[in-house]
């Protein structure tokens, strides 16, 4: 099994976390898991560049999407300082990483508006919402600074799929309804996805906000009014079935 070690490099950032006592290993578990998650993006915006490559898109566009990476190797090292500051260990055992899908059955150009649509117009979008919060109630010093570069980073990757999807897409009504069916498999992989990392059960006292710990039931809710009040009207306003596609999600799941 593939370890990520990111020890040395956690310890290397100078950072002073207050004792959270009884609610130390609830920190713990949401700072460990975020390094690993935001570590695991960097395949991601890798294969999204080299599909943009191949697709003819803009040479600097594809060096910003490999930027991204970088970026998120860089949050996987500010997660696992603060795992460090908290007296655990920047290091996991991890998954191989799943492949970015190369959508087989549409066109390359196609495939990569699929994969810039989930990756940047949704994941990314949701990500924003959620540290947004957080840093609402978060209160000032070093884990904010530290929350707030994160935060910075994950506008501009949500930015950036916005944009390219809008550049990319081709003025063509019948083949952005030919999207509805693919729609409603992202749509309903995302809800599992996220879900499945925001516990309805995972309730806290309020000062557990200055560690980075949030309510389970106050985050599904930003979730899911996410997905109806920006996610789903900005791809409809650029001509994508985005909400027939999330009322009939759950015909994908009962299938």
């Amino acid at each position: 099994m593939p370890v990520l070690d990111l020890r040395a490099a956690s310890r290397a950032v100078p950072l002073t976390i207050a004792d959270p006592g009884p609610l130390r290993a609830a920190a713990l578990r949401t700072w460990h898991g975020r390094m690993v998650n935001e570590h695991g993006s960097a395949p991601v915006f890798e294969a999204l560049a080299t599909q943009l490559e191949a697709v003819g898109a803009p040479a600097e566009d594809v060096a910003r999407c490999r930027e991204f990476a970088d970026q998120e190797r860089s949050h996987g090292v500010l997660c696992g300082a603060v795992v460090e500051a908290l007296g655990g260990e920047a290091r996991a055992d991890i998954a191989e990483p799943e492949p970015v899908p190369e959508h087989p059955d549409v066109t390359p150009l196609e495939g990569v508006l699929r994969n810039l649509i989930h990756v940047g117009c949704m994941s990314e979008t949701v990500a924003v919402s959620l540290i947004g919060a957080e840093r609402i109630d978060m209160p000032d010093g070093e884990l904010l600074e530290l929350l707030t570069r994160i935060y910075a980073d994950e506008c501009a990757h949500s930015a950036f799929g916005w944009r390219m999807v809008r550049k990319l897409l081709p003025e063509d009504a019948e083949l952005r309804a030919s999207f509805l069916p693919w729609l409603r498999v992202a749509f309903a992989h995302l809800e599992e996805h996220e879900l499945a990392h925001l516990p309805a059960k995972a309730v806290f006292p309020a000062e557990g906000a200055k560690w980075g710990l949030c309510s389970g039931p106050d985050a599904r809710a930003l979730f899911f009014a996410t997905i109806e009040q920006i996610i789903v009207p900005g791809l409809e306003e650029i001509g994508l079935p985005a909400s027939e596609a999330w009322n009939t999600r759950r015909e994908v799941v009962a299938a």
